[in-house]
């Protein structure tokens, strides 16, 4: 049904005040308390107190006394790298595979230093999984919900039936809501992927070796430990495209993080998931493995089936990702072409 001039003006003009009361909304909840114990801006005390990881953290949480917002991103420090410290000393005294499991740690903690900053500069309160409530917990006092004992029971009134007023309110709170949370999601999505990728561009650029079968041998007392590495020399000729997809994706999801304009991130996604199944491709051909280094034969030949068998998958997978995201792509283009020439 065609709608009237008269109802096209009156859903232009509410989804305008919608737009003006969201926009005001999210100007509100930027505020940051501007009351501070160490004289300076709270986003750039917010800064420091990721600047130097938990040693600032501990030092703001200290000075800080007045400044809620504040003492949160200092205290959310403390226990998000104070943590990862300590984790990656004893880590590190593992034998062989501590080295690599310091590294992670270590590169999962500098991706986290870089967000971590931004948004405190950026003034917002953003959370860490399960840190960020130790830390609103620090601050405050205050038990986080999910460790609260639950409340015992109470008899509820009846309450009165919303008005229309009312209803709009809760409908555009809960749209509110929604978009917070989905675009939080992704930031931390984005966030674990350049984890990931740093860790897979460092491990196979420098620990690949490290993927082999190892043979214990005990000479009296002492066992040493044979390493035969599964990949062969061939692997270079699969790490530069590796190692290209990896820093796309990188850069990708950093833009995914500042940016989030939908047609933009559904192009970033195409150009990563396009050089990934290049990746898969690539090595399926290549196959740089030597599997023939398991002694037993049967456990070799299955191990060859197996390692194909996964990587075509993936490759498939990567595939099906890629055409249902061009099809996306292509029918979010056609919709904004077809509003563009309808305002017109």
């Amino acid at each position: 049904m065609e709608l009237s001039p008269e109802e096209r003006q009156k859903i232009y003009e509410e989804e305008k005040v919608r737009m003006e009361a969201r926009e005001q909304l999210e100007q509100e909840k930027r505020t940051v308390p501007q009351d501070t114990s160490v004289n300076m801006a709270p986003n750039v005390a917010g800064l420091l107190c990721y600047i130097g990881v938990w040693i600032t953290g501990l030092i703001f949480f200290i000075l800080e006394q007045k400044n809620s917002w504040i003492r949160y991103h200092a205290a959310q420090s403390i226990v998000v790298f104070g943590t990862l410290f300590v984790a990656g000393m004893i880590l590190g005294w593992i034998p062989f595979i501590g080295t690599v499991f310091s590294s992670i740690i270590g590169i999962i903690g500098f991706v986290l230093w870089i967000v971590l900053m931004v948004k405190a500069y950026n003034g917002e309160r953003y959370k860490i999984p399960w840190a960020g409530d130790i830390a609103e917990r620090m601050v405050t006092g205050t038990i986080p919900d999910y460790q609260k004992p639950p409340a015992p029971p109470e008899k509820k009134e009846e309450a009165p039936p919303a008005t229309p007023v009312d209803l709009d309110e809760r409908i555009e709170k809960k749209v509110d809501d929604f978009f917070k949370n989905k675009r939080g999601g992704r930031v931390t999505a984005s966030a674990f992927a350049i984890a990931w990728s740093i860790i897979l561009l460092v491990f196979f650029n420098f620990f690949h070796e490290y993927v082999a079968y190892y043979n214990a041998d005990t000479v009296g007392n002492v066992v040493t430990w044979t390493r035969y590495p599964f990949f062969t020399s061939e692997i270079a000729l699969w790490l530069p495209i590796l190692t290209t997809t990896l820093v796309i994706s990188i850069i990708g999801h950093i833009v995914l993080i500042i940016s989030d304009r939908n047609i933009l991130r559904q192009a970033i996604h195409i150009i990563i998931d396009g050089f990934g199944l290049a990746t898969v491709i690539t090595l399926v051909t290549v196959f740089p493995f030597d599997f023939d280094v398991i002694p037993n034969t049967v456990a070799a030949a299955a191990t060859h089936i197996g390692v194909t068998v996964v990587l075509i998958c993936i490759a498939v997978g990567l595939g099906i990702s890629l055409v249902v995201r061009v099809i996306k792509l292509l029918v979010n283009i056609a919709k904004a072409a077809t509003t563009s020439q309808k305002s017109v």
